[in-house]
Formats: structure tokens, C-alpha cells, sequence
């Protein structure tokens, strides 16, 4: 490869990368499983499989003059098939999180890898592990420190009689940082019992706990649950 070819790939890369990383900042600032990495991962894993057929020529060539057209895309499109299967198995939802979206596009990531190398295009595959590598690792730290909003779903069960007033306890919750959203009511045990249901959604998640702690003080609050979301 020329120079200005090899500059072009690391610029398609590195465009990938950051198109990627700006797509996943956004979803994992709001919470979403399929966050940071992944998001990288897989633009990165897109970019890597196009580069098989915009450099056709460097890797394939005709015998004795003839004329052959070739379809590369048929090609990674039958891998990749398969290595969706492989990632979708990696993929566990436990109550109301999910695990192992990272390690599905890793999974794709190292499928596309495995392309460039079979095509002999090993300067771009190696760019593509150390950038893979980069995600897995320094992307972790930032996505660590990154501030990301909480979700919670909140139910607050109250006598009819003693039952707080919304206004009251939106005060509460929105002085522990929360906001609310999606509010329903619900009356139980023949009228007797009445229950308000919401999302809750915080920057900090410690804020969950000094809810916890506020309501266990509250006479008048007689069972109340506070189940994270896509944690």
C-alpha cells in the first residue's frame, strides 16, 4: 500500500472510532446498556468490514488476464450472520438488567479483524486491535467517570386515610435529587390501600439509598419499593 492509502485508512478508522464514541456517550449518559464501548465497537467493526471492499484490488487479483467480478460483501455478510448468533448468546438479561452487549460487539469486532487478516490486510487489522484494545481498557475509565442518569422505578403503598399528597411527595423526592416521571395512581385491597407508581431519574444513584432511608422515617408510608433500571 501507498502512504496515502495507509493515511486514508487510519483516518476512516479513526473517524469510526470517534463517530462511534460520540454516539455512545449519549446513549450512556442516559442509561441505556448499550452504551460507550459498544456503540465504538461497532461503528469501528463497519468501518473495518468497507475497507474489504473499497481495496478489492490490494487483495484480489485475476489469473491469466481474465475478467472476474467479486462480491466481498456476500462474503462478510454470511460471517458476520454467524457471529450474530455468537454475540446474541453472550447477551443475559438478569431481572432488569442486561449483560454482555460489550462482549457481543467485541465478539463482532474480532469477526471483522479476522476478515482483514484473511484478506491479508494487516496493518489495518493491527490498527484495529490496538483501537480495540484502547476501547476495552482507557474507554472503561472514562466511561467510569463519566456522570450518567440513574433510573429507578419507585412504588409507595399508604392507607387511603394516610395517604401523602402528590404535591408532598414530589417535594420529597425532588429534594433528593430525583425527578419523576410517568406518575400513575393505584388503589388496592378493596380501596383500602392507595399506591403511587412513577420513574424516578437522578445523576447521582447514592440518591437512592437517602430516599430509602427519608421513607423508612415516614410513619405513614407502609411499603415502598425502589427497583433500579438497567443497572
Amino acid at each position: 500500500m501507498m502512504s496515502s492509502e495507509l493515511l486514508d485508512i487510519i483516518m476512516r478508522l479513526g473517524a469510526a472510532l470517534a463517530a462511534g464514541a460520540m454516539i455512545g456517550l449519549e446513549r450512556s449518559y442516559h442509561g441505556r446498556p448499550a452504551g460507550f464501548r459498544t456503540h465504538t465497537l461497532v461503528c469501528l467493526s463497519s468501518a473495518l468490514l468497507m475497507l474489504v471492499t473499497v481495496y478489492e484490488s490490494h487483495w484480489f487479483v485475476a489469473q491469466g488476464g481474465s475478467r472476474v467480478v467479486v462480491d466481498p460483501t456476500r462474503m462478510a455478510q454470511g460471517i458476520m450472520t454467524g457471529i450474530g448468533f455468537l454475540g446474541a448468546g453472550v447477551i443475559m438479561k438478569e431481572g432488569l438488567a442486561v449483560r454482555g452487549l460489550t462482549t457481543a460487539a467485541s465478539i463482532w469486532v474480532t469477526a471483522a479483524i479476522g476478515i482483514l487478516l484473511g484478506i491479508g490486510f494487516y496493518i489495518p487489522a493491527m490498527l484495529a486491535v490496538a483501537a480495540t484494545l484502547g476501547t476495552l481498557s482507557s474507554f472503561r475509565w472514562i466511561e467510569s467517570r463519566m456522570p450518567t442518569e440513574f433510573y429507578a422505578q419507585f412504588r409507595i403503598k399508604f392507607r387511603r386515610a394516610d395517604a401523602m399528597p402528590e404535591a408532598e411527595l414530589r417535594a420529597l423526592v425532588s429534594g433528593l435529587g430525583f425527578s419523576i416521571a410517568n406518575l400513575n395512581y393505584v388503589m388496592t385491597n378493596d380501596g383500602e390501600r392507595f399506591e403511587y407508581r412513577m420513574v424516578l431519574r437522578t445523576l447521582d444513584p447514592a440518591n437512592a439509598q437517602a430516599l430509602a432511608v427519608r421513607l423508612g422515617e415516614e410513619p405513614s408510608v407502609l411499603e415502598f419499593r425502589i427497583a433500579p433500571v438497567g443497572a
